[in-house]
């Protein structure tokens, strides 16, 4: 499946109303260990159908970032049942994410 882009507008549905798990990376551009943790995001995305992923882009999306404590990126958020069930900050293994799940 496919990265889906999240913003405020499609959050709710998304992440918090989602019947499977989501695992959400906050991100930016200019952001250089978010760009290496972008390929194992990707491939997660890829390899596990029982899942969704999402990137919200935390300059375009502040609120999304301040309502969920984004203080430092990257920051991957796993949500269960529309709840934070688990987190990780900074560059990480692509097995530390699957652990996750």
């Amino acid at each position: 499946m496919a990265e889906i882009v999240l913003t405020q507008d499609n959050f709710q549905e998304e992440v918090l109303n989602s019947d499977k798990p989501v695992l959400v990376d906050f991100w930016a551009a200019w952001c250089g260990p978010c760009q290496m943790l972008a390929p194992a995001i990707a491939e997660i995305a890829s390899e596990h159908d029982d899942i969704k992923v999402g990137k919200v882009n935390v300059d375009d999306e502040p609120e999304l970032a301040r309502d969920y404590g984004v203080e430092s990126i990257p920051m991957v958020v796993l949500f269960k049942d529309g709840k934070v069930a688990d987190t990780s900050i900074c560059f990480v293994p692509k097995e530390r994410l699957e652990e996750m799940l």
